[in-house]
């Protein structure tokens, strides 16, 4: 159980600097902490990771290959713990390993059938033991959080986005899975989040290009799209993401839930109980950007409710706003004291202020890859 008290005395010893780094989860280029790259220069005006790091004291890093962070198991070790080693606040590292289609590790790690396939099987056992063989490679490469499960409910066969991500098409049984996996990752001792609320699932567009909307009455969400993060959360899941789409029965505004107070402070924290981590989906998607800027829009989030604001197009520009908007009392240091706390909560209970030893021996693993070959079998057998 995390103690309030040593996140509490983390966030007392940050200035307000910290502080709002801690909001950020950043993109970094290089595959190793101390790699010179144009990119980094040109983004965040400075070469290496480790300095982007340094510099803008981000409360986490999430790693992609077409960043240059993925080639080997041993590279991955290597860089999340020079990354580690560069901040100055225990830094949390993270990755999109879904499984299946949305697969950021390769095969580096045990490959492991997606969560359509899974949920195929109908049994919850399966989403579990696949999230526990993932986390368990990935703890084992310095990464502590995964930016799974889906937790969406695919009832729209034309949905572009969604589709195979996710468990299936019916509410009950897709809860049932994510709670399994929520259970898989906690066993291998990562953090897990559930994605991407208030629901992705009934959408013919996709939010890295557009801005869905979705009509979903109260009652339908309810019925349709709340079950699975009821389960996460009954489940004890450490994030939620936010979808960049339009639910104008939830709030009638018109602004993604990602910038919704009635969605995000009124459902998922008040109607649903939720006090974790909320982060947004990646800011640099079309869905979240067509009616703000970016620098807006990442104040928005926080006054929305959100706590982790995640790969900003612009970091610098993020950032400044967000300070700027704190130093002008826009977002009270209050406000932004408990998002900080949240972070830091979750960030304790999953071991990140430990240090983290890392072993890319461990990775596919017989034991794993026994685990995946009964797995894939299982979804094979299926009509």
């Amino acid at each position: 159980m995390a103690s309030p008290a040593i996140a509490q005395e983390a966030l007392a010893a940050m200035s307000l600097e910290d502080k709002v780094g801690q909001l950020f989860f950043a993109v970094v280029y290089g595959s190793h902490a101390g790699s010179s790259s144009n990119e980094n220069r040109a983004r965040y005006g400075v070469a290496t990771p480790a300095e982007v790091v340094a510099k803008y004291r981000p409360g986490g890093v999430i790693l992609f290959p077409w960043a240059g962070n993925v080639s080997t198991a041993r590279q991955i070790a290597a860089l999340t713990t020079g990354l580690r080693k560069a901040s100055k606040t225990p830094l949390v590292i993270g990755v999109d390993q879904e499984n299946g289609t949305v697969s950021r590790l390769g095969s580096v790690i045990t490959k492991l059938p997606g969560a359509g396939a899974i949920g195929a099987t109908g049994n919850p056992a399966n989403a579990r033991d696949a999230a526990r063989v993932t986390g368990k490679e990935l703890r084992s490469l310095g990464i502590l959080l995964d930016f799974a499960p889906v937790a969406d409910v695919n009832i729209n066969p034309r949905n572009p986005v969604i589709g195979p991500r996710a468990y299936g098409s019916d509410p009950r049984k897709v809860a049932a899975m994510v709670g399994a996996a929520v259970d898989g990752f906690h066993a291998a001792g990562v953090a897990s989040v559930a994605k991407h609320f208030p629901g992705h699932g009934d959408t013919t567009v996709d939010s890295h290009t557009g801005l869905p909307v979705i009509k979903h009455s109260k009652a339908q969400w309810r019925r349709l799209d709340a079950p699975p993060f009821r389960a996460a959360i009954e489940h004890g899941v450490d994030a939620i993401m936010t979808a960049h789409v339009v639910m104008p029965e939830l709030d009638p505004s018109g602004d993604p839930a990602t910038l919704s107070k009635p969605i995000l402070t009124g459902l998922l924290r008040g109607e649903l109980g939720f006090d974790g981590v909320i982060t947004t989906d990646a800011l640099d998607m079309a869905g979240v950007r067509e009616k703000y800027g970016d620098s807006e829009v990442a104040v928005r989030a926080i006054l929305a409710g959100v706590d982790v604001l995640l790969m900003p197009p612009d970091l610098p520009k993020a950032y400044n706003a967000v300070l700027k908007a704190v130093k002008s009392g826009r977002i009270t240091e209050k406000r932004l004291d408990e998002s900080v706390l949240r972070i830091l909560l979750l960030k304790q209970k999953r071991g990140v202020f430990k240090a983290t030893r890392t072993d890319p021996s461990a990775v596919r693993s017989a034991e794993h890859l026994k685990i995946a070959k009964r797995l894939t079998g299982r979804v094979a057998a299926k009509p």
